[in-house]
């Protein structure tokens, strides 16, 4: 059953088009990544979905329209910003009393069991923490509510490697229950890429590729290309070359791993590489039609 599912979704800013007749779908249970340079319509698209913004062409979250059933929808919704605002005159024991007389979704003990994983006293002021701590303690908030669906825009802004590990096996291990859907965007694209079950790519306001993290691994692999071998790895069409030390890294998809691994060292690759690859690749096609 689809939580988010987008057709034809449109966005402008005057004369700026942001998303162009976006098709998407997040199955409920699933865990998914829009990755995007900024400017891509990482933003405008989770502000749409959350019915912060009014837009055209087809929407449903959760089988409502999130501009017409916000009210609705947002019992069902929990939403972090990439920018986390608390109110800093407020001490954190504040914060989690506020949250749990206005949420009844909110889940205090849960929060409090994420808080301990940290250094935040809770007779701090927001004020007084780190940004990174902030951040901490917006994620312990938003990750105790029981939502269907989580969505979260540069959860880990803010944070160092260690907690951010600490953010992703958190999520898979006292969040995520495969029931819940999560929707995330992020600029530590290596980092995230275990948690995914399915990855979209969007530039310049398009959805550019949108698959399941299994098919991914299936379908696409990197090779190091000795140089003797380097013109029969161009005669399979690889669809992305860049040059390695002393090697060529080819990117083909399709391919047999048995036919690849005759070329050189057969690799798995990553988002951000796939990404570079399907961009490069979507804006040559763009110009050609041009």
């Amino acid at each position: 059953m689809a939580c988010i599912e987008a057709r034809g979704l449109c966005k402008a800013f005057g004369t700026n088009l942001v998303l162009d007749r976006v098709d998407l779908r997040v199955d409920e249970g699933r865990i998914a990544g829009l990755i995007g340079p900024n400017g891509a319509g990482k933003t405008t698209t989770l502000n749409t979905i959350l019915g912060l913004i009014p837009h055209e062409g087809e929407l449903k979250v959760l089988g409502r329209d999130p501009w017409t059933d916000r009210d609705q929808l947002m019992r069902d919704v929990c939403f972090m910003a990439d920018v986390a605002v608390l109110p800093r005159w407020m001490r954190v024991s504040q914060v989690l009393d506020y949250v749990a007389g206005v949420h009844p979704g909110f889940n205090r003990a849960k929060a409090e069991s994420f808080l301990a994983k940290t250094t935040i006293k809770r007779a701090s002021k927001v004020r007084e923490l780190s940004k990174g701590m902030v951040t901490q303690l917006h994620l312990a908030v938003v990750m105790a509510i029981n939502a269907r669906l989580l969505v979260l825009d540069e959860p880990t802004l803010g944070l160092d490697i260690l907690f951010r590990k600490q953010f992703y096996d958190s999520l898979l291990s006292d969040y995520f229950d495969g029931n819940r859907t999560i929707l995330l965007t992020t600029h530590q694209v290596e980092e995230m890429q275990h948690v995914l079950t399915d990855v979209i790519f969007i530039d310049r306001g398009r959805i550019i590729l949108d698959r399941a993290m299994e098919e991914i691994e299936q379908a696409y692999r990197e090779v190091a290309v000795r140089p003797e071998q380097l013109q029969s790895a161009r005669a399979l069409k690889p669809i992305h070359e860049r040059q390695g030390i002393g090697r060529s890294i080819l990117l083909f998809e399709g391919v047999e791993r048995e036919r690849l691994a005759e070329l050189g060292e057969v690799r798995t690759i990553s988002l951000a590489d796939l990404f570079l690859a399907v961009a490069g690749d979507h804006a040559g096609k763009g110009r050609g039609a041009a």
